[in-house]
């Protein structure tokens, strides 16, 4: 564990330097400075645990102002940076100015080691414990924990996932996780970082279809209060909220193009800047990415960086779609039912022989997302102990035999929601899957496109 650093800021080469021995001899980590100047452009490049000041800069000068517009400046700087200040033996008016303006104590010239020292341990813990609290809030904000989902893989082609993902998971190589959608990218990235060494620290996951170009930065790396019309307080990024642990990046086909030079940055130095701040900061992610796209077209045509993908696909593990995992198909269908029914508080149901046939023969274009959804359906609409056929309600897509029919009701009888679902249905299908390339055949921004795909139970 790394010795706690603290910022001193004195005029006197003699206190400076009696401080800075008195902190060597306690492994603690002192940067000593001799103006308010040399303060702030200290915390401009680097993080410090607390800040020990002056209040008096300027030579036969005894009103504290120096010290404490310095103390309103880290403050402003570092909202959660403590702060003790120093101040001459009677000034006591002074110490109680600071400590109304957020100083965390004070500490009188000439001053007691053992005070001094007991009262920067306290506020080296203070310091932690506030950021620790603005890291938990962040989490509680952004992280989705989700319900736990079990890997079932019985299948040849998962077998063969689950072989390659067992050696790339100990290491710290980034991994991109190809698949189309539905197939469960999600749960193989959580496997993935609960079988490495990270597996104690965060798991962050980021939809980059969900966030809007104008705030990618911010989402991404954080910013500082006063950063931009909104920005009320200082905020962790995604990369800062991984930092130890890994970042997936869900849908990464569909990040801007002028955001990926930013991302890659990041990838190659591991250094960020937040939103409004110049101060570098050196994260340790560990980044798992995945997406339905061609990205090796993606990058023929200009939409998404060579270099990135590069440093994205150092492993490669290719997910296969529920149609070709036979053996699985039956076991997810009675895993969905127990969870469902658990969650619904319903005996857990059999499958009747009809539905098993279903099951079987039913091409799966939304793969295993798409049965789960049908399994909770069933369930919620559930009239007896067994699901047959006609609760799945499973209808062939179009282009599948007997699809059309059932798939494309006429114009007379369509709903608007009808409608609308087979129009999102076919832009997707064009384009791939690409969220992006869809939302502009529809004329529809990429957050609104999710929204509707979600209430269609499209994955």
């Amino acid at each position: 564990m790394p010795p706690p650093s603290l910022l001193i800021a004195d005029d006197q080469r003699d206190i400076r330097e009696a401080l800075r021995l008195l902190c060597k001899a306690e492994r603690i980590d002192a940067h000593c400075v001799d103006s308010p100047a040399a303060a702030l452009a200290a915390l401009g490049t680097r993080g410090f645990d607390a800040a020990l000041i002056d209040l008096n800069y300027a030579r036969d000068t005894t009103s504290g102002r120096e010290g404490l517009d310095l103390l309103r400046a880290l403050r402003q700087a570092d909202a959660e940076l403590p702060v003790v200040v120093m101040t001459a033996w009677g000034s006591i008016d002074l110490a109680v100015e600071a400590m109304r303006l957020g100083a965390g104590d004070f500490i009188e010239k000439p001053w007691d080691n053992a005070r001094l020292l007991s009262v920067l341990r306290n506020q080296f813990a203070l310091g932690g414990s506030r950021r620790q609290a603005a890291r938990l809030q962040r989490e509680n904000e952004i992280l989705q924990q989700g319900e736990a989902s079990g890997l079932i893989a019985e299948s040849a082609p998962m077998r063969q996932v689950l072989a390659q993902l067992e050696r790339v998971a100990p290491t710290d190589a980034n991994v991109l996780i190809l698949g189309e959608n539905g197939t469960g990218k999600g749960v193989l990235a959580r496997l993935l970082h609960e079988r490495s060494r990270r597996a104690g620290r965060p798991l962050v996951k980021v939809n980059m279809g969900g966030i809007p170009e104008s705030v990618f930065e911010a989402e991404m790396f954080g910013h500082v209060k006063g950063a931009f019309t909104d920005a009320k307080s200082d905020r962790i990024g995604r990369f800062e909220l991984a930092d130890g642990g890994t970042l997936f990046l869900d849908e990464i086909a569909n990040i801007p193009l002028a955001q990926q030079p930013k991302l890659l940055r990041v990838l190659e130095d591991g250094e960020l800047e937040r939103v409004g701040s110049s101060r570098t900061l050196k994260v340790d992610v560990r980044l798992v990415a995945a997406t339905n796209a061609d990205l090796a077209a993606e990058v023929a045509r200009g939409a998404f960086r060579k270099d990135l993908l590069f440093r994205l696909n150092t492993v490669e593990l290719h997910l296969p779609p529920l149609r070709e995992r036979g053996q699985d198909i039956r076991r997810l269908a009675q895993a969905f039912a127990t969870r469902f029914a658990r969650r619904y508080q319903r005996s857990t149901p059999l499958f009747s022989d009809d539905a098993l046939r279903a099951l079987d023969t039913y091409p799966w274009p939304g793969n295993v997302r798409e049965l789960s959804h049908a399994v909770e359906r069933a369930i919620l609409m559930l009239d007896g102990e067994r699901i047959d056929a006609d609760a799945l309600n499973l209808r062939p897509p179009a282009g599948h035999p007997g699809g059309a029919a059932a798939a494309a009701p006429s114009g007379e009888s369509m709903s608007v929601d009808a409608a609308e679902e087979r129009l999102v249905r076919e832009a997707l299908d064009r384009t791939g899957g690409n969220v992006q390339r869809a939302a502009g055949l529809l004329g529809l921004s990429r957050p609104a496109l999710y929204r509707r795909m979600e209430k269609y139970g499209i994955g």
